[in-house]
């Protein structure tokens, strides 16, 4: 198996957290690791960080299980700001590179390095998020975005947004029933992937009390309840929509394996009061595996040791599970 990680941006923790989540990983299986990003900066972390990871650079005659790439001409300045235009740009080379590489099927999975909307927005590239960017690259528009974690006691929650990075004033005109149907599609498809028993999906009103039968908005008439009934066409185990605040509760306890939640804080909020240090984002709908930590650049912590390892090592491990789970069923 071969995990293809992008770097992110060098002046936040990706790299950081990339190195401590390799070195606490690797040692459970025989994956092989190639990172795309700087390589003087990634062997000289390495050392800094005592992981002592046998690094060899791509295309050397001997290979090992961590291998390192630059698809840019030569390394970083190693005076960069938080936030840096060059940091920004070689992320957005490192991710492009890496995806590139699984969709020519050279990998089995990517897991990508936090890279910050705002700094690659100020290089005068459009970018709304690495999803939306990735789904673009692989020609799709059939992607949507998981996030999942766990608790100290194993309890998951597992959350599918039928939108995501939209103004809260905007997200009722943005509802479509076919983005929520597929969200409710994914979701199910996505529990096999992890080789879950059932694919019990519960789908989020977006008005209080799920719209009180229209009296507090129409959203759930109009728009969630058809794409519910499409799904049940499919015979798809799928209920709602129901009042958020009390579903999340009732999908805590196991009742149901996948939430879909309407917008991004309604479905994140609840997901990193379980699983902060440790939720996983997950694009479902690529032709390839891709996963990431969920959490951002954390420049305020970057290159002082303190940036917490545990999302990006849940990252790698679902990617490798998710391969598994596929390649044996």
């Amino acid at each position: 198996m071969k995990i293809v990680i992008s770097m992110g941006d060098v002046t936040g923790i990706g790299p950081e957290v990339t190195l401590k989540a390799l070195a606490a990983e690797a040692a459970d299986d025989d994956a092989q690791y190639l990172l795309i990003g700087d390589v003087l900066r990634t062997l000289r972390l390495n050392e800094q960080l005592g992981l002592n990871l046998a690094f060899k650079i791509l295309g050397e005659k001997e290979q090992g299980r961590f291998l390192v790439h630059n698809p840019l001409p030569g390394s970083l300045p190693t005076n960069l700001e938080p936030g840096s235009p060059a940091a920004a740009k070689a992320a957005l080379a490192w991710l492009t590179d890496a995806s590139q590489r699984c969709l020519r099927m050279e990998a089995d999975a990517i897991v990508t390095a936090p890279v910050s909307k705002e700094a690659i927005i100020r290089t005068g590239k459009a970018f709304v998020g690495a999803t939306e960017f990735l789904s673009d690259l692989a020609g799709t528009n059939q992607t949507i975005m998981m996030l999942l974690g766990q608790d100290d006691r194993g309890r998951w929650l597992r959350v599918a947004l039928a939108t995501t990075h939209v103004p809260i004033n905007l997200v009722a005109s943005h509802l479509r029933a076919e983005k929520i149907r597929l969200a409710i599609q994914l979701g199910a498809q996505a529990c096999v992937d992890l080789g879950l028993p059932r694919q019990r999906v519960a789908v989020c009103g977006l008005n209080p009390h799920a719209g009180e039968g229209g009296k507090m908005g129409t959203e759930e008439i109009t728009i969630i309840k058809p794409a519910i009934d499409g799904a049940r066409q499919q015979d798809l185990d799928v209920v709602g929509p129901l009042a958020a605040d009390t579903l999340f509760h009732y999908a805590y306890v196991g009742d149901y394996d996948v939430v879909v939640a309407m917008y991004h804080d309604q479905g994140l909020v609840p997901l990193k009061m379980i699983a902060f240090d440790s939720g996983v984002n997950w694009t479902l709908g690529l032709p390839f595996v891709r996963t990431s930590p969920d959490h951002g650049t954390a420049y305020d912590i970057a290159g002082q040791n303190k940036a917490n390892p545990s999302s990006m090592r849940a990252a790698i491990r679902l990617a490798k599970q998710v391969v598994r789970n596929r390649s044996e069923g």
